[in-house]
């Protein structure tokens, strides 16, 4: 791996799990950067094929969707379709007539990059326990994971699966890869995708196992199984989007990786599947 890559992985590991650990505003505000970011990089790949989204006012109802997904979470879900009224109501009002391309553009950076990402929110608030200003918690040590708050063990647990799904498909990929698995991204192979899926599957396995769920190591397995499936179909989302907008990465934010939504495309479609599964699935499940 080149060290430009290297070190900006490492600054990006560090900088993540302290969000993760403080959680609250901490973390809140933290995802918040990132979600505006992205969004902007979004934008920008939407304007690369000529469409026109409503870009300032879909920033601003993702970030309020954030903040009310720290605040009141169950109302997260009726905040987002008033948001993607607004954005219609911005896009009617506009001296050039919008098209149905402004239009969808503008709600699926929307979904994407706002109401998707509210679930990482949600997550970690799971079980909240505060000791610091702003809602921040901070672990006594030393640190026995099942004494953990739900939400913290829970999102470490979803991020150390994504980062070992990323490392197995790269390092695996480059050593053993020799079928292609789609023309979307042409540097992905069969062959890497598969032990991306598996390293995400032995990492929640393990953590099951630590965190003593139900029905573990199995139930570990099926969760990361879903991670590691939705990690490789985030990455092959955002892909899909440069190839349509020629370019060959979201941005130059990060040393080694590009834009922001080139670190973080894994990350998309996970949050929701792991707090339903750790809410609605896993108590259903036999001790």
């Amino acid at each position: 791996m080149p060290l430009p890559r290297l070190l900006s992985a490492i600054v990006a590991i560090i900088l993540a799990l302290g969000m993760i650990v403080l959680g609250g505003w901490y973390f809140t505000l933290g995802f918040g950067l990132i979600v505006y970011l992205g969004l902007q990089e979004y934008f920008d790949l939407v304007r690369a094929t000529g469409i026109l989204p409503a870009a300032k006012t879909t920033i601003a109802v993702s970030l309020i969707l954030l903040v009310t997904a720290n605040l009141t979470p169950n109302l997260v879900d009726a905040v987002m379709p008033v948001a993607g009224t607004l954005i219609c109501f911005y896009l009617l009002f506009q001296p050039k007539l919008a098209t149905i391309a402004d239009i969808s553009s503008s709600i699926l950076g929307l979904f994407y990059a706002g109401y998707l990402p509210s679930y990482w929110v949600r997550l970690r608030n799971l079980g909240e326990t505060a000791n610091l200003p702003l809602g921040g918690y901070l672990p006594e040590w030393p640190i026995a994971l099942p004494d953990l708050p739900q939400g913290l063990s829970v999102t470490l647990l979803a991020f150390g699966c994504i980062w070992a799904a990323d490392i197995g498909a790269y390092v695996f990929g480059k050593l053993f890869g020799r079928t292609r698995l789609t023309d979307i991204s042409p540097k992905k192979t069969v062959e890497g995708a598969v032990f991306g899926v598996l390293g995400s599957m032995a990492v929640a396995s393990f953590g099951s196992l630590a965190l003593g769920w139900a029905g573990a190591p199995l139930s570990g397995m099926a969760l990361g199984l879903l991670i590691g499936i939705a990690s490789l179909l985030g990455d092959l989302t955002e892909s899909m989007m440069k190839r349509d907008a020629g370019v060959k990465d979201s941005g130059q934010l990060i040393p080694g990786h590009g834009g922001i939504l080139d670190r973080t495309d894994s990350y998309v479609f996970i949050a929701p599947l792991v707090y339903y599964f750790v809410t609605l699935l896993l108590p259903l499940l036999p001790d």
